[in-house]
């Protein structure tokens, strides 16, 4: 008698997808799926094509590099952590991208891109008044959840999420304001 898919803890899952098991793969996708969503449209507060981009992007890269996870058991906090870091990519790209504006064919200059990027936001962050970058550096760095910042910091659990989105938002003025060319015109 086979157990059934729904079962499998995340670990068993992500091993029975390392090993190519096609039946856990589409498990584990109907199992994230909702989770991976809800970081991109309610954590973030994404347009709904970008949140559908970042989803995307979170499988392929899951589906690509499972083999690089080192403790299964890790599975869900790993998958938020790349939802997260992908949705804090969508927001330094600004609008969306248009997809035949640039091959992602040379891997290598994506990675630079991705680095550059990266450390943009991260000295856009340090530009954020303190308490953004205390709530933005638990959430998305450490991964904690609003129940321990709440605890950690006495704001009710409710306030949470508004202050994560309004330092968000300011996050992304800062960004915004960095890519726009000080004189001439865009084209």
């Amino acid at each position: 008698m086979t157990t059934p898919l729904s079962t499998l803890t995340d670990a068993e899952l992500a091993a029975r997808c390392r090993a190519g098991d096609s039946d856990a793969w589409n498990e584990l996708v109907e199992r994230f799926s909702r989770y991976i969503y809800a970081i991109c449209s309610k954590g973030f507060r994404l347009r709904d094509e970008d949140a559908e981009d970042v989803f995307q992007e979170v499988f392929t890269r899951v589906y690509t590099h499972l083999d690089r996870l080192r403790d299964d058991s890790a599975l869900r906090p790993w998958i938020a952590q790349l939802t997260r870091r992908l949705c804090l990519d969508s927001i330094a790209r600004g609008t969306r991208e248009q997809p035949e504006a640039e091959p992602v064919a040379d891997e290598e200059r994506s990675e630079i891109e991705e680095i550059d990027e990266a450390f943009a936001v991260r000295e856009a962050v340090t530009t954020l008044p303190e308490a953004c970058q205390e709530i933005l550096d638990r959430f998305f760095a450490r991964d904690q959840s609003y129940r321990t910042i709440s605890a950690e910091l006495d704001i009710p659990a409710g306030t949470i999420a508004s202050r994560i989105a309004r330092c968000l938002r300011k996050l992304r003025e800062e960004l915004e304001g960095r890519s726009e060319p000080s004189t001439g015109s865009r084209e």
